[in-house]
């Protein structure tokens, strides 16, 4: 669904009215505040779905939410909601019309940084803040989600939040899942007080149009010298699971020809990813970031390898074309070697472009504002390429200082946090506001 309207005086670029001391807002403050649930001795910040730092995360941000004269609810998935209810404006039926929402993610990676989804969230909740201390209730609906999931770092599927939300998955599509201790994903989300059993609502939800303010986690605006990147669309992704299956046997009676070793098996296919990422150039990437083996002593040789694979590009076929070749590859090794193999896909999402009426808004936004940007895809995948299919969806980038995320070292300046608030405050004014 592309089409998006909204009741603004669309002639102008300028808001109706301007936008006073919004350089008094306390958003690194407030980041920092956030940061402090999963703070880690490494100097990063570790939330996972569901664990105890997320759960404390989420109920504070609730309660801020309240402080912040917004209406605070969850859902069963444990995303939650602030809203701020618009004076009943709707489309000439008498009928409130579907919010306008922003926001992001709370969960982090192992030792990550505290800008990556945070910002979003933060932002959202601010910027609705400001917007009803200057201008009381909007005409239409706003609204900030704090999504209780996207990165997949504890169970192996990622954007659980925006799939409950848009109905693209259920629960019954991911109880069975298990972390790394074996705790299933149905367990996690009773112990941590969500899931259908709860007193909460149902996660389904209809958005008017869906707003992700998020850090570049790369390059290349602060390479070029820009403060705000209008996303054009997100990479597509297939996440797998690679099994090598060998014999265990003694390493120093057994002879290296006649071995069926998992992991030397393993480590040949992940030489033959990088090399096929390579061969087929950029911007397609392929990474390995996992890899686990069995019986996994010094001295046996492995009986089993795991690893983990990711492919994304812009364009589908060229993702599909990738893990075909892949997957011949490890065919290959794995009969020359007498190893099984077997894979699980646990991702599969296709590129998503932005919706073209709001990236247009915020390019103007950025003129008007004197803010140089630049039109560019995004490399991660992020929640909005699971809400564009369901509703018009933009997103906003700020740089990262070298490109680092993900990491305890990822970092984005005030100022061009600020920039990127600006952006967001303008824009949910015009479609929250505008006459």
């Amino acid at each position: 669904m592309n089409d998006f309207e909204v009741h603004t005086s669309s002639g102008t670029k300028r808001p109706t009215h301007p936008l006073p001391q919004l350089e008094q807002v306390e958003l690194k403050g407030m980041l920092d505040w956030l940061s402090a649930y999963g703070a880690d001795a490494q100097g990063g910040v570790t939330r996972l779905l569901y664990d105890q730092a997320w759960c404390k995360a989420q109920h504070a941000l609730a309660e801020k939410m309240q402080e912040k004269g917004l209406a605070p609810e969850f859902d069963q998935s444990g995303n939650l909601y602030g809203t701020l209810h618009g004076r009943g404006m709707g489309s000439g039926t008498g009928m409130e019309e579907a919010p306008i929402v922003t926001g992001s993610h709370i969960d982090t990676v192992v030792h990550g940084g505290k800008y990556d989804g945070a910002y979003g969230v933060v932002a959202g909740v601010l910027a609705l803040e400001y917007l009803q201390k200057h201008f009381g209730a909007p005409k239409r609906t706003l609204e900030v989600v704090s999504l209780c999931e996207e990165e997949g770092s504890r169970f192996p599927f990622a954007y659980w939040g925006s799939r409950s939300i848009t109905g693209v998955s259920g629960l019954e599509d991911v109880q069975h899942l298990k972390d790394q201790e074996g705790i299933t994903f149905a367990q996690a989300i009773r112990d941590a007080g969500f899931g259908p059993n709860s007193s909460y609502r149902t996660a389904s939800h209809t958005y008017g149009a869906f707003i992700e303010l998020h850090i570049e986690q790369g390059q290349i605006l602060e390479r070029l010298g820009h403060s705000i990147g209008i996303v054009s669309d997100i990479v597509g992704q297939k996440r797998f699971s690679i099994t090598v299956s060998g014999e265990a046997n003694h390493a120093g009676t057994t002879p290296m020809s006649w071995r069926k070793d998992a992991l030397a098996g393993a480590a040949e296919m992940i030489t033959a990813v990088r090399n096929i990422a390579l061969e087929a150039g950029e911007p397609l990437v392929a990474t390995v970031g996992r890899i686990t083996a069995d019986p996994g002593v010094g001295n046996v040789v492995a009986s089993r390898a795991v690893f983990s694979l990711d492919i994304r590009h812009i364009r589908q076929e060229s993702i599909d074309r990738c893990w075909h070749n892949m997957l011949q590859e490890f065919s290959r090794i794995a009969a020359e070697q007498q190893l099984g193999l077997n894979w699980e896909e646990h991702l599969s999402v296709t590129p998503i472009p932005m919706n073209d009426q709001i990236t247009s808004d915020i390019r103007d936004i950025c003129e008007v504002e004197q803010l140089s940007y630049i039109h560019m895809p995004s490399g991660a995948g992020h929640d909005s390429q699971i809400f564009q299919p369901a509703c018009p969806t933009a997103m906003i980038f700020v740089p990262s200082h070298d490109g680092i995320s993900h990491n305890p070292l990822e970092y984005t300046a005030e100022e061009d946090l600020m920039k990127g608030f600006r952006v967001l405050v303008q824009l949910l004014y015009k479609y929250g506001y505008g006459s």
